[in-house]
C-alpha cells in the first residue's frame, strides 16, 4: 500500500470512500451516521490546497482510503480518516495515521488530535491501540472545544464522543 498526497481530481472518489465506510455505522445502531453527509468537495479541496490530504492507493494507484487534517492549537487534528470496506482490516488506517505523525514530526508539530465516538470498536478503542489517549474536558484546547461544539450542533453528541491526543 502506498500513501501519497491526494490529487484534486480524486476528491469525488474520497466522498465515495467515506460514504462506503460510514455504512458500517448502521450495524451498530447508528443509521443517522451511516446515511449522513460526507465532506463536501469544497471542504476536501481546502484540505488538498493546504497540503493536508493523503490517500492510500492500490496497485493501480486508485485511492482506497484517505485522511484529511487541519492545524488546531499547534497540533495536527485528524478531521476524517476513512477506509473503503473492501480494503478494511489491513492496517491502512494505521498507515495513514502514521504517515500524518511522520509529517508532524518532520514539521515540528508535537501531537495529533482527533474527536471520535467512544463505543464503536473502529473508533476510540482502535485509536487507543494506536497510542491516542483520551483527553479530559479540562485538557481540551480552545480549538478542540470549538470542534466539539460544532460537532454537538450537528447532532454527533447523540452518541458518546471523546477527544483524543497522541504525541509524536
Amino acid at each position: 500500500m502506498h500513501i501519497r498526497a491526494a490529487h484534486v481530481d480524486e476528491l469525488p472518489l474520497l466522498q465515495d470512500i467515506e460514504q462506503a465506510a460510514d455504512a458500517s455505522f448502521r450495524d451498530v445502531g447508528m443509521p443517522e451516521i451511516a446515511t449522513g453527509d460526507v465532506l463536501p468537495l469544497n471542504e476536501l479541496n481546502r484540505y488538498h490546497q493546504a497540503g493536508l490530504a493523503w490517500v492510500a492507493v492500490d496497485q493501480e494507484e486508485v485511492p482506497v482510503a484517505y485522511l484529511v487534517a487541519i492545524h488546531v492549537d499547534g497540533n495536527l487534528h485528524i478531521e476524517q480518516v476513512s477506509v473503503h470496506p473492501g480494503s478494511a482490516r489491513r492496517g491502512i488506517g494505521r498507515l495513514l495515521i502514521d504517515h500524518l505523525a511522520e509529517h508532524a514530526r518532520t514539521t515540528g508539530i508535537p501531537a495529533l488530535t482527533l474527536t471520535t465516538f467512544t463505543e464503536t470498536p473502529w473508533n476510540a478503542p482502535y485509536y487507543a491501540r494506536l497510542g491516542f489517549q483520551h483527553l479530559a474536558e479540562n485538557e481540551l484546547t480552545p480549538g478542540l472545544r470549538d470542534i466539539r461544539e460544532r460537532e454537538a450542533a450537528r447532532g454527533l453528541d447523540s452518541w458518546p464522543r471523546t477527544s483524543m491526543r497522541r504525541a509524536v
